[in-house]
């Protein structure tokens, strides 16, 4: 116990160096494993920075007494994506081991389901660990349709883009970020994204076949979107905030959000 509560004192800052150096060590296994090119290195060390950097000033900004238990285990997350991140621009130059890229995205996409849990179960849930889990689920489909892409074609980005063209149309037009009710639809179409892209970068079917399946993909993210961007402007300027807590603020219910705390 006195452990445990040693290693929840630490300065949340110092969690986000460990997070950083194993993103590196990861790195190195990846290149030592498959002699990994400059692309993949130095696509992964910027995740890796850029993923220290904005989550230090995020910490500074909220200042938590600790980092907490699901916020480690969203940062192990990040970790392998930034691993996922790395073998896909490495793909650039030569295919990387599909199993080794499978694997990697097959972990992240179960320990999605781990963070909330954690965080509900331990009472420590808040925003930022939300908005957490949110970028690096939103980052991963990204990454997931840019290799899916290479063999499909263009289109697949479309499934990748979608949130971050919501959150920069948001700007223009304020009434998007109105918070949206709790859906199960929404949460499982956001489920389903990272799976099928998985399942059809894993090469395991027909082109055919994938091609479907991305494309069902798609068109449930479409149909998900356009719900709530109907819904969002039917209720622009009522006043209505459905919801409570930090689950329904405009950062962690957005249409575009994945699997939510």
């Amino acid at each position: 116990m006195a452990l445990n509560n040693t290693y929840d004192a630490r300065p949340p800052q110092q969690e986000t160096a460990v997070g950083a150096g194993a993103q590196v060590l990861l790195l190195v296994l990846l290149g030592t494993a498959i002699g990994m090119g400059t692309a993949g290195w130095l696509t992964g060390l910027a995740f890796a920075f850029a993923t220290w950097a904005v989550l230090t000033r995020a910490l500074h900004r909220s200042r938590p007494a600790s980092f907490g238990p699901a916020n480690r285990v969203t940062l192990g997350r990040a970790t392998l994506v930034g691993g996922v991140t790395a073998l896909v621009a490495d793909s650039f130059r030569s295919a990387p081991p599909v199993s080794l890229l499978v694997g990697l995205t097959a972990v992240a996409l179960v320990l999605d389901g781990v963070d909330g849990r954690v965080a509900r179960r331990t009472g420590t849930s808040t925003a930022l660990g939300a908005r957490f889990d949110m970028e690096v689920d939103a980052f991963l489909i990204l990454v997931l349709s840019v290799y899916v892409a290479m063999d499909l074609g263009p289109w697949v980005l479309l499934i990748g883009g979608m949130r971050y063209v919501f959150v920069a149309a948001a700007r223009v037009w304020p009434w998007l970020t109105t918070p949206l009710p709790p859906s199960t639809a929404r949460k499982t179409v956001a489920a389903l994204q990272g799976v099928l892209l998985l399942l059809a970068g894993a090469g395991l079917l027909p082109r055919v076949v994938n091609a479907g399946v991305v494309g069902l993909a798609l068109g449930l993210l479409v149909w998900s979107f356009g719900r709530d961007v109907v819904w969002l402007w039917r209720t622009s300027g009522t006043g209505a905030v459905p919801g409570e807590g930090p689950a329904a603020a405009p950062a962690q219910v957005s249409a575009g959000r994945l699997l939510a705390r």
